[in-house]
């Protein structure tokens, strides 16, 4: 449901603001628009299971390692191995082992995982549409996104159709989902897409390395989530794993945008 109105609501902001019913796709373009859909739809339910099971700063942690898996594939420096031995120690450290919640925290453990996959393919389908859509990628890719996620979110959460009957109950929650839409994917995506196009991609990993830390933060301060210090020790461990390897990689300037 959360994903359903997320990706909707982002999706329909972009395409007002942008004006995007003045541009016309070619073939190439839908097809790299399909593709960012797919990839958005997967990484953000993917996502939203992950952190309904395992505490909020180890989700965005473990999801990290997509583009972490990224930047490490296109090295060609055997010291980067070092990073990898890096990451897989932080893995290792955020992982649960309680026995009493080993199910469903593995559960939670292989949703962020599988949306770390997905945020590995975000960047590179989303280097694609940028180039095949410019600024109009994003709302694009959100719009496709939407209109996949649409009949499954109606389909498994009947409250989200249910509720426009009650005025009481859908004004809080049509609230609390722009602010959600807003802060979360649409002014993130569309600024992503944007330094995609003019940032070298060694800089943007670099800029993106905090966001284990700041979602831990975020966890602990609005969520109440108390993590160990084991668990803070694999943040930290995957944070340098992310910024060795991304300043060890090549410097590749941004093309500049037609």
């Amino acid at each position: 449901g959360t994903t359903t109105l997320r990706l909707s609501l982002a999706a329909l902001m972009l395409l007002i603001v942008m004006r995007s019913w003045r541009f016309r796709p070619d073939a190439a373009g839908w097809r790299a628009a399909l593709a960012y859909g797919l990839v958005m739809v997967a990484m953000n339910l993917l996502f939203y299971q992950a952190i309904a099971r395992i505490p909020l700063g180890i989700a965005i942690a473990l999801e990290f390692t997509g583009p972490l898996t990224v930047a490490v594939l296109h090295s060609r420096h055997r010291r980067d191995l070092i990073w990898v031995a890096f990451a897989i120690v932080g893995l290792l450290l955020l992982i649960p082992r309680t026995a009493t919640d080993q199910s469903v925290a593995l559960s939670g453990v292989a949703c962020a995982l599988g949306a770390g996959v997905c945020w590995g393919a975000y960047i590179l389908v989303g280097q694609w549409t940028g180039a095949a859509l410019g600024t109009q990628g994003a709302a694009f890719g959100l719009m496709v996104a939407a209109i996949l996620v649409l009949p499954i979110g109606l389909m498994l959460e009947p409250r989200l159709y249910q509720q426009t009957w009650e005025l009481q109950s859908l004004l809080p929650l049509l609230v609390a989902a722009l602010a959600v839409s807003m802060f979360s994917s649409a002014l993130p995506y569309a600024l992503e897409m944007y330094a995609l196009r003019h940032i070298p991609a060694r800089n943007f990993g670099i800029l993106m390395s905090g966001e284990p830390a700041v979602g831990a933060l975020m966890g602990l301060l609005l969520l109440s989530e108390q993590l160990s210090a084991a668990q803070w020790l694999g943040i930290v461990a995957v944070i340098s794993a992310s910024l060795g390897t991304t300043l060890d990689g090549p410097r590749v300037e941004p093309t500049s945008p037609t």
